[in-house]
C-alpha cells in the first residue's frame, strides 16, 4: 500500500522557513499570510488492508517522522 504523510509545524510554534518563504513570496508581489513550510514523506508499506497500513505509518510517525509536541502530521494510505 502506497502511504503519503505530511508534516508540519502546529500552529503557534516558530517557523522560521515558513516565515522566509512568505516574506519572500511578499517581496515578489504575492500577498500570502501564515505561511508554513513542511514536509512530505511517501513510501510503500506492507499491509493487508488500509486500517493496518494506517495504524503502521501512526506508529512510524510517533517514534521517528514527526515530533509531536510540534509537528502535527497527516497520513493518506491508498492502495
Amino acid at each position: 500500500m502506497r502511504a503519503t504523510v505530511l508534516v508540519r509545524p502546529k500552529p503557534g510554534i516558530l517557523d522560521p522557513q515558513g516565515e522566509a518563504v512568505g516574506s519572500a513570496l511578499g517581496h515578489l508581489g504575492f500577498e500570502v499570510r501564515d505561511a508554513r513550510v513542511g514536509k512530505v514523506i511517501d513510501f510503500e508499506v506492507d499491509a493487508t488492508n488500509a486500517a493496518d497500513a494506517k495504524a503502521k505509518v501512526e506508529r512510524m510517525c510517533e517514534q521517528l517522522l514527526a515530533n509531536p509536541l510540534i509537528e502535527s502530521y497527516e497520513i493518506e494510505v491508498t492502495a
